[in-house]
């Protein structure tokens, strides 16, 4: 039995109502087209004089100098493909000078065998 009374038994509190944090759905449906537009397009931001626009899951600066976005990410795709073409040329010089290399030890090997022979058949006469 306690001391003082009953033991400590707070009140249980109310569940709370989410409340929303956009009043977009106060709005009725004409009021939400005219704020938002029928059409959303594709997320568009200004950040430093640039405009950068979000299309195919990458952000593609819109102005950028002399140069368009679409036009800078085509030079990007091109010079990839430069630079895998180069590469693929210099492992094909490598084949070759391996295979000059190769087919020069083995003429080297040849000559020297003939001389040999030669020099063999010299002595026996």
């Amino acid at each position: 039995m306690p001391l003082f009374g009953n033991t400590f038994s707070p009140k249980k509190t109310p569940p709370r109502k989410c409340a929303s944090l956009s009043n977009l759905h106060t709005l009725d449906r004409s009021t939400r087209e005219i704020e938002l537009g029928v059409e959303y397009g594709a997320p568009v931001m200004d950040i430093g004089g640039q405009s950068l626009k979000f299309e195919d899951g990458q952000w593609i600066s819109e102005s950028s100098g002399n140069v368009s976005g679409k036009e800078m990410q085509r030079l990007k795709k091109r010079n990839l493909q430069l630079e895998e073409e180069n590469n693929l040329l210099k492992l094909k010089n490598e084949v070759l000078l391996d295979m000059l290399s190769e087919s020069t030890a083995e003429t080297y090997l040849v000559q020297k065998e003939l001389e040999d022979m030669k020099s063999n058949t010299r002595r026996r006469k």
